[in-house]
């Protein structure tokens, strides 16, 4: 029997797939055609929107042209996940060639509402760019001392795991399942990459813990990955070594794989963090990360498996006198010689930035850089620097920017990632899925551009409103528009201009705090003094970092005179004076933009207050308390960052505005 529509415990947000989305699904007869788990849940789908609003849906019975929607299995070159959509005769058909093709079609006529079912149209083929869309979970099972039950969560605590123990509420994660599906993610990995004791154990004994979640995710089509260990073989297995090449360490990994596929005959693969923030890693034992991943993918190959090897890799105990050493080098240095080394069942899992998923990066020049290797390019959906979901800041435009840059030969990033697209979750238990009930946005634009890497961010955003909001009348959804379609860029103006990245308070990273980390031994500097600010990252007298890109972009970057002003300070150390090509000073520029951001929160600010009554109280109320928090925020980084600079450089406003 297929298992029911999940049913969300009282006051649970059923975010951007409420009821009357299914309006024009549920009001309709539909024919499914087809067996198979996956066509099983696009049946219940459909039963139980037609229970809610009065229509009808048959199963495998002969068409007779009577049908105003069929979904149904069928030959074709779709692959599992593509689809096709077409409208004669009155009737919408989707066919896929599998079953995970059928359930994202049946979410495509969901998300085309009304328009589905209008008109005539020519067949349309649907198929994922990128055949990974995966979310990273940094869980934790035990509730570490410093980072508790989630690590850079902002959303509560995990789905998953409370208190040491795996939850048993997998209705809650059978309905997160359903929205990933319905935005198009169909990978996840259950636990933090930074593993630890109580966490490594689900490799082995606790395995079952994992496949049962594995089993409520499985029918929206969603595989589960799991973090583990370098130093498993050791820890776990008791083996005096966990050397790649080790024979005994080779075996190990092979049977305690063949134990998880037992458990989980679907399972996606591994992830790990290796050599790494002290997590353990192969340089222990005098060997490459090639070595290291080829062990674990050798171990998955027989089942189909991948490993995704993360290249988080940089010294992290640095001396900040030492202007020559760069962490924004560091995965560079470390991976491109090792191109062509890697198994085809390792992912090199390379964040889109060469730093940490600050609120403006270059695009991280190892992206294109290894054309022999598997490269996955993630993301970061909980907003670590970006407001930790306190702030309203919706990062679609920015990874559309990233998606779309044409790193090396011609080639956008989007058409590089052929590893995949990896993102870490900003999910938890909260009511409301991500904390700020806005930040649902981001989890849905991540899911339909890992789908669509081109896709436009505002269009995205868009269908995210009309889902979540199916009845909003035009007054609604143009307000939520707003206040979400400028919010990345006013979030920048108001915190580390230019480029700098950083200016936060260690350790949380929260607020601001300006020479936080600039003595630390971390490798984050801005080199503010009073005569000017940045990092010189050319190849002429600076790191050499600018170099590592392939043209045009290492001459773009390498003159002060030719890169782009948002990255200015990324690449170079310039005075106040130093005019932009906006013909602003830098100086003046850091006043303008950090009064203007604390201007734009207050806008939003008001056209959010402006929505009640058209907003669900209890979520008007959450975003409203979020953007006092916001405002209050704004404000101390403004005074803050204009307040240094002000006492660093000597020069005041040109505005006269009061800086303390």
């Amino acid at each position: 029997m297929p298992l029911p529509v999940p049913v969300l415990p009282e006051g649970v947000d059923p975010a951007w797939l409420p009821p009357a989305a299914f309006w024009w699904v549920g009001s309709r007869r539909t024919l499914i055609r087809g067996q198979g788990p996956l066509v099983d849940t696009v049946h219940a789908e459909v039963a139980e929107a037609c229970r809610g609003f009065g229509g009808r849906v048959v199963r495998d019975a002969e068409p007779d042209g009577s049908y105003d929607l069929v979904l149904g299995l069928g030959p074709g070159a779709l692959g599992d996940e593509g689809f096709a959509l077409a409208r004669q005769g009155g009737t919408t058909t989707v066919t896929a060639s599998g079953g995970r093709g059928l359930l994202y079609g049946l979410f495509h006529v969901v998300r085309l509402g009304e328009a589905a079912f209008r008109g005539e149209w020519e067949p349309q083929t649907h198929r994922p760019a990128l055949a990974l869309r995966m979310l990273d979970h940094w869980d934790n099972v035990a509730v570490h001392p410093v980072m508790g039950q989630v690590e850079r969560g902002y959303a509560g605590g995990s789905l998953f795991w409370e208190d040491g123990s795996a939850r048993g509420e997998l209705d809650r994660v059978r309905a997160y399942g359903r929205l990933l599906a319905a935005c198009g993610v169909n990978a996840l990995s259950v636990n933090n990459v930074n593993v630890h004791a109580t966490e490594a154990r689900l490799l082995t004994d606790r395995i079952d813990e994992v496949a049962a979640i594995a089993a409520a995710l499985r029918p929206y089509g969603v595989r589960t990955h799991l973090s583990v260990s370098f130093a498993s073989p050791v820890t776990l297995g008791g083996l005096p070594t966990a050397d790649p090449l080790d024979e005994a360490v080779r075996g190990w990994w092979a049977e305690a794989t063949r134990r998880v596929y037992e458990a989980i005959p679907d399972f996606g693969g591994f992830v790990v963090k290796a050599d790494s923030e002290g997590q353990p890693g192969p340089f222990a034992y005098g060997r490459s990360h090639a070595e290291g991943a080829n062990l674990l993918a050798a171990a998955l190959e027989p089942f189909g498996g991948t490993v995704h090897w993360r290249a988080f890799v940089y010294d992290h105990r640095q001396d900040w006198r030492d202007r020559t050493t760069d962490r924004a080098r560091a995965a560079y240095d470390h991976f491109v010689p090792l191109d062509g080394e890697f198994a085809a069942g390792a992912v090199l899992q390379v964040k889109h930035g060469p730093m940490d998923f600050q609120v403006r990066e270059p695009v991280s020049p190892l992206i294109g850089a290894m054309p022999r290797t598997r490269l996955a390019v993630e993301l970061q959906i909980t907003q670590e620097y970006t407001g930790q979901q306190r702030h309203t800041c919706w990062l679609g435009p920015m990874w559309s920017e990233v998606l779309r840059f044409r790193i090396r030969r011609g080639s956008t990033v989007g058409e590089s990632a052929w590893g995949g697209l990896v993102a870490v979750s900003n999910v938890g238990d909260d009511p409301f899925w991500t904390g700020h009930p806005l930040a649902q946005a981001n989890l849905y634009t991540f899911g339909r551009l890992a789908w669509q890497p081109d896709a436009d961010p505002g269009a995205v955003l868009d269908e995210w409103i009309a889902l979540t909001f199916p009845d909003a009348p035009a007054r609604l959804a143009d307000g939520l528009h707003a206040v979400l379609d400028g919010s990345w860029r006013t979030y920048e103006k108001y915190t580390a201009p230019l480029g700098v990245g950083f200016m936060v308070q260690p350790g949380h990273h929260y607020g601001p705090s300006v020479e936080g980390y600039e003595y630390s031994p971390w490798g984050t500097y801005h080199f503010a003094d009073r005569d000017g600010v940045g990092v010189d990252r050319g190849v002429t007298g600076g790191t050499g970092f600018a170099g590592q890109y392939g043209p045009p972009w290492a001459e773009l970057y390498e003159s002060p005179k030719t890169c782009p002003d948002e990255l200015l300070l990324f690449f170079h150390h310039v005075p106040y004076g130093h005019v932009l090509k906006s013909g602003k000073t830098v100086i003046q520029h850091i006043y303008d933009t950090h009064f203007e951001g604390v201007e734009e929160v207050e806008e939003a600010r008001a056209v959010w207050a402006s929505l009640a009554g058209l907003v669900d109280p209890a979520r008007h109320a959450r975003v409203a308390e979020r953007y006092e928090e916001q405002l209050r925020s704004a404000r101390e980084w403004r005074d803050q960052v204009n307040t240094y600079f002000f006492r660093a450089s000597g020069v005041p406003d040109e505005r006269g505005r009061r800086i303390h």
